[in-house]
């Protein structure tokens, strides 16, 4: 992982900086913590978004906590949305006033990126995790001075009343729908519905297991809906969730804690699930996502457990009956094709994702965290507005 770098372009615009507030991860584990600091002007193929709200991601936890290691201190958060201030001499993809959400980075110029499947970009992991932009430079910095701060988290760092993005990693949006619910599109939505709706192609009529009901896995959920599958079952350990799965569409419902989910999808389905997909990170979840498969069905694996995780299965259950398995990244989307579909399909009334989120304001981040972790908030979403009126 390369160091930050002081560069020639950031001492001759040391002065172009915005003022900001964002939340920062001073330590592992450790709470976030509010701080002044100064963002760099953008240069010629970024984009300066002011941002309105941005979702909590579960992947913003497990880095706090340091299952993968970015350095710190750094500023997190990947599911903003805002409206573009200025841009890079470069850009012509979105322009000042612009409404955008911040979604994943990538090169576009590797082979994967040359084949319209972004998501697996062959830099994906330096410009998400690295702390710093793909030269290693940085465009955060205490206040007032030249010590830089880790950022450039997914190309945005959205835990902050300003972010610097990519002209890559901004989806532009239809400016009818509320700004501060569209971050959670440009991460945990678009990985539980694209899913199903890009990598399963999920069939009407097929059936579904979803093991994990949070924010990607009822993303999923309603995207089954869409598609007209039939047989939806969704999995859980809370009845919160639990009930919120059955408004939302699903056919079925099961308790982890009081069932045997294997079995109780085999009865329901006759036989196995055409489609599962595991959202949370267990070896022993996914094993059952796996078991409780039909003859050719596929699970599709979306869940993040730490680096190292391992898991087991019955070989010929697995493999002589057809049974697939497949890993996937941010549904497989391309994010400015897929997130204005879903914005459509939600005014549309037919992708309610609205029913996910529940808002704080950025000074009490550390309670939506804990509302997250807790289960009792599905997707927290951060407003900046409060800290801007302060300004005033």
């Amino acid at each position: 992982m390369q160091e930050l770098q002081r560069t020639t372009h950031e001492s001759k615009h040391a002065t172009e900086r915005t003022a900001i507030l964002a939340a920062v991860v001073p330590e592992k584990a450790h709470p976030f913590v509010l701080e002044e600091l100064d963002l760099d002007e953008p240069r010629e193929d970024e984009v300066l978004v002011r941002v309105v709200a941005t979702g909590i991601c579960h992947t913003d936890l497990i880095i706090r906590d340091q299952y993968y290691p970015v350095p710190l201190p750094v500023v997190l958060g990947h599911e903003g949305a805002g409206v573009v201030e200025r841009v890079g001499a470069a850009v012509t993809k979105v322009k000042a006033g612009d409404h955008v959400v911040m979604t994943y980075p990538s090169c576009g110029k590797c082979p994967n990126c040359m084949a319209d499947r972004p998501a697996y970009c062959l830099e994906s992991y330096q410009r998400i995790f690295s702390g710093a932009r793909i030269d290693g430079s940085t465009a955060l910095h205490r206040r007032g001075q030249n010590e830089p701060v880790h950022g450039h988290f997914f190309a945005q760092s959205s835990f902050a009343t300003y972010s610097l993005a990519t002209e890559r990693n901004v989806v532009n949006v239809r400016k009818d729908v509320p700004l501060e619910m569209l971050g959670p599109l440009g991460c945990g939505i678009q990985t539980g519905a694209g899913a199903v709706l890009n990598t399963m192609q999920a069939p009407a009529g097929s059936s579904i297991a979803i093991f994990g009901s949070g924010a990607v896995g009822l993303s999923a959920l309603m995207a089954a809906r869409v598609a007209g599958c039939t047989t939806i079952i969704a999995v859980d350990t809370k009845p919160n969730r639990l009930t919120l799965a059955r408004e939302l569409g699903a056919t079925h419902t099961l308790n982890a804690l009081e069932t045997d989910v294997v079995e109780e999808v085999q009865h329901i389905t006759g036989g196995g699930a055409t489609f599962t997909l595991e959202t949370t990170g267990r070896p022993q979840v996914l094993r059952q996502a796996v078991d409780a498969l039909a003859i050719l069905g596929t699970c599709v694996v979306v869940g993040a457990p730490p680096a190292g995780t391992e898991a087991s299965f019955d070989v010929n259950n697995l493999f002589v009956f057809g049974r697939t398995i497949r890993g996937i990244v941010q549904g497989d989307s391309v994010p400015d094709v897929f997130i204005p579909r879903l914005i459509d399909l939600y005014v549309q009334g037919r992708f309610p994702f609205d029913r996910l989120l529940r808002f704080y304001p950025l000074e009490d981040i550390n309670a939506a965290v804990q509302d997250a972790e807790q289960g009792t908030t599905i997707k927290p979403v951060l407003r900046m507005e409060s800290v801007e009126r302060k300004k005033k």
